[in-house]
């Protein structure tokens, strides 16, 4: 299989699993781009263990996570510098949920959701999306996050305890 056919094939479930970690159109084609050049950089070492879809998305939930943690390094070094420095930083705003298919009137619904979501721990964060965003199987799922099923039902759990508190908060 070549890469443009891997890349046609797979764009469209890497750029909407981007989407339902940052909600951000511009965020997720970054990193849909860092997943392509990783996917043709090491398909030559893809052990076929798991499937091409399970190691593109497993691929996709490290580049989005790590996408994550360096933009809340990057907020975490501006508020150092804001708070050791002068008035001469520009003035912070919180990112407008962007997310392309949601409708006006949802938007600030799905916003509240999604940031409750992004609050999750990584495991628990990728679960409920998995599952319940991109409707995968347990079975999918936990081949994906690699994982047993039972370790699944555990993380999904605690995460939807998690969910239900910040959201009545």
């Amino acid at each position: 299989m070549t890469f443009e056919v891997i890349y046609q094939t797979h764009h469209k479930m890497v750029l909407n699993l981007a989407l339902h970690y940052v909600q951000q159109l511009e965020d997720a084609e970054e990193i849909t781009q860092d997943v392509f050049i990783k996917v043709h950089s090491q398909l030559k070492l893809f052990r076929k263990e798991s499937s091409l879809k399970t190691w593109i998305y497993r691929i996709t939930i490290n580049q989005a996570l790590d996408f994550i943690k360096s933009r809340q390094a990057k907020k975490n070094s501006i508020f150092q510098r804001l708070f050791s420095l002068s008035d001469l930083q520009p003035p912070l705003y919180p990112v407008n949920f962007n997310h392309p298919g949601v409708d006006m009137e949802q938007k600030e619904a799905c916003a509240k959701i999604f940031s409750a979501i992004n609050k999750l721990p990584d495991q628990q964060k990728t679960a409920i999306i998995l599952l319940k965003i991109e409707q995968k199987t347990q079975q999918e799922t936990a081949e994906i996050m690699g994982i047993s099923v039972k370790a699944l039902e555990s993380i999904f759990y605690r995460a939807k305890i998690k969910l239900s508190q910040l959201l009545n908060r």
